[in-house]
């Protein structure tokens, strides 16, 4: 998929001002949270502004709606509700995916469109592979908070205890050709601790990066996206390919280094992906 996911902004389904407020962010995409971020008084209420919201324009920027879980007394209600909302969601994310028929319970009331999961659990770990495979999952979000508090571990800055789970969904998405944002940075105050994690996150290989706040947003979209650097060799490295395979030969040599078939699939990955990032920015 070549839209682009640097920056994922959760958003208060029940917060009027920040859903009018985020349509001017620079999000790549927006969680419309009926989960965490909102009190349990508030939740059908909080269906109602949503369904508002969701009418007005909100550009190139992906609408993923977040439920309670089908263990809550709204999970069903909310997936009922997303239904209907029909092309004006992008997405339906599912709380703490532990196995995939979590994924067939939402499916079967929310039809064709596509499902995220939360990958949070310790379960949904170690069963990301048999997640990543269900027919509706378009992407997975590492909900890192939860899962610290299911492991026990402790916070670090090289994430130390969540390194097993990260790995574990990193290979579950890429081989079913899903998308995987990381999870959260908490302290939103603190710039150099989020642009460390962020680069953490992507030079793993995560597309993008949920967020909290939009303070964070800049950095984010930043880390997640190509440098001039990466451009710029990126078409020196198919230009000398090319000019390699028309007289002949199996490899090019840029800038020292060999280039073969597959190192320029990945230069023509970075500059589709940088021309989407151009496009949404209009």
């Amino acid at each position: 998929m070549t839209r682009p996911y640097r920056s994922v902004l959760y958003i208060p389904a029940a917060n009027q001002r920040a859903m009018d407020k985020a349509r001017t962010l620079a999000a790549d995409a927006i969680i419309f949270d009926l989960e965490d971020a909102v009190a349990p008084a508030e939740k059908p209420g909080a269906r109602e502004l949503l369904r508002a919201a969701l009418a007005q324009d909100y550009g190139g920027r992906a609408r993923i709606l977040r439920i309670n879980g089908f263990d809550t007394e709204w999970g069903r209600d909310d997936a009922a509700f997303a239904a209907g909302l029909g092309d004006r969601a992008d997405a339906v994310l599912v709380p703490k995916v532990s196995r995939p028929e979590d994924l067939d319970a939402v499916a079967a009331i929310t039809g064709d469109i596509p499902l995220w999961a939360m990958m949070e659990t310790a379960l949904g770990m170690l069963n990301a592979a048999a997640i990543a495979v269900h027919p509706r999952l378009q992407g997975m979000v590492m909900g890192t908070n939860d899962l610290a508090k299911e492991l026990g571990s402790r916070h670090r800055p090289d994430r130390l205890g969540m390194q097993a789970g990260l790995g574990l969904c990193l290979l579950a998405a890429r081989a079913h050709g899903l998308v995987i944002v990381d999870g959260v940075f908490n302290a939103f105050k603190d710039e150099g601790g989020l642009r460390a994690e962020c680069e953490q996150g992507r030079d793993m290989g995560f597309d993008g990066k949920t967020l909290i706040h939009p303070a964070q947003l800049d950095i984010a979209n930043a880390a997640f996206a190509p440098t001039e650097a990466e451009i710029d060799l990126s078409r020196r490295q198919i230009e000398a390919f090319d000019a390699a395979i028309a007289e002949g030969k199996a490899v090019a040599v840029v800038d020292g280094r060999i280039v073969e078939n597959l190192h320029v699939e990945t230069a023509r990955k970075t500059l589709a992906r940088a021309d989407a990032i151009a496009a949404l920015a209009g």
